[in-house]
């Protein structure tokens, strides 16, 4: 009866760690698809300035450095792009995705610009059914509708501090928690082959 419990629980740890390899390795395919993505634009746009950059895995001592504050890791394009990858996962991508919207929309000079992004951040995350709508109170929507008749740099500024807020109350905990960032956070052993031995 006792072998039988104990090959029992073998089978279930031997499960486990088939399940936590299959989510680890599941986070790196993601991670290295986004960071592909990234790096492609990156390398579109890097060719017409003559500059060619490559994003590298971060060591564990930089991958830490994100645990000290929210902004640490959205600052990180590795950061970034793997904590989008998190919150792929976790199905509230729009958050993110809203805030560099956000970022990006501040940087808009052109008034003429400003307005139609103005009106597809509108139609993408704020307004009811839209696409990748966030979670924000009716009155904070309903401020954004008129402000953006004439567009201004702050019409999303309390969209997105909400946003933020959130994300980084929320998701962000959870990110640090996660596997994968753990993984990142590991330093690899020294193997006897590596000392010379």
């Amino acid at each position: 009866m006792e072998r039988g419990g104990r090959r029992r629980s073998e089978a279930e740890e031997a499960e486990k760690g088939r399940m936590k390899r299959t989510i680890i390795k599941d986070w790196k395919t993601r991670l290295s698809y986004f960071l592909q993505n990234s790096s492609n634009s990156t390398k579109m746009k890097s060719k017409k300035v003559g500059k060619h950059r490559t994003y590298f895995r971060p060591s564990p001592e930089e991958a830490q450095l994100w645990s000290e504050a929210f902004d640490e890791l959205l600052a990180n394009k590795y950061g970034l792009a793997a904590f989008r990858a998190f919150l792929k996962s976790e199905f509230c991508e729009e958050n993110i995705e809203f805030w560099l919207a956000c970022e990006d929309f501040k940087k808009t000079k052109s008034p003429q610009k400003l307005t139609s992004k103005a009106k597809k951040i509108y139609n993408d995350f704020i307004e009811k059914e839209a696409p990748k709508e966030i979670n924000i109170d009716f009155q904070t929507k309903n401020m954004i509708a008129q402000n953006i008749q004439e567009a201004t740099h702050t019409c999303f500024s309390a969209a997105q501090k909400r946003v933020y807020s959130l994300m980084e109350n929320n998701s962000y905990p959870r990110f640090l928690e996660s596997e994968f960032y753990q993984e990142l956070c590991k330093k690899t052993p020294i193997t006897g082959a590596a000392q010379g031995t």
